[in-house]
């Protein structure tokens, strides 16, 4: 059992969200459906029967999505980091996750729900710790160029070309 599970607020697209989540990961899936009885439809003040929770799993984390009301928004304070390993995958997450939000400087994005993502490559955090300054300061301003990663102006900018 997992210890730490993020619980994810939204106003009434938790059970939307959580199936869109599963569809652009391919090692993910939908859990339970919690609705809303009397007690906690008063409290609330959401529909009785209304979904309350949804539980899902990506890449064998557990996320609850809970519809919670108006009351709180998602800002860039949290974000959830996609490790990608090629171009193909950072193409591929980027266009599903950004599609109907708004893309970011330095591999940040807002999906439709305005949830913040990062997608980055494990080995940039190798590159940003070069014990050879240039080579760190040429990626880190590659980076901050870009708004979809390129890995290969990223190890451009790593090689000095």
């Amino acid at each position: 059992m997992q210890k730490i599970t993020p619980c994810l607020w939204f106003d009434d697209k938790a059970e939307e969200a959580a199936t869109f989540y599963v569809s652009v990961f391919k090692s993910a899936k939908l859990g339970h459906i919690t609705r809303y009885g009397e007690a906690g439809a008063k409290v609330s003040g959401r529909p009785k029967g209304s979904v309350m929770t949804v539980t899902f799993e990506i890449e064998g984390q557990e996320f609850v999505a809970l519809n919670g009301g108006p009351l709180f928004k998602f800002s860039e304070a949290i974000s959830f980091m996609v490790k990608c390993h090629s171009q193909a995958e950072i193409d591929e997450m980027w266009s599903k996750l950004s599609e109907g939000g708004e893309e970011g400087p330095c591999g940040w994005l807002k999906d439709k729900y305005g949830l913040s993502w990062q997608i980055v490559v494990p080995v940039w955090n190798e590159m940003l710790r070069d014990k050879d300054s240039e080579k760190s300061e040429r990626v880190m301003a590659a980076i901050l160029q870009m708004s979809k990663p390129d890995i290969e102006q990223i190890d451009r900018a790593y090689a000095g070309q």
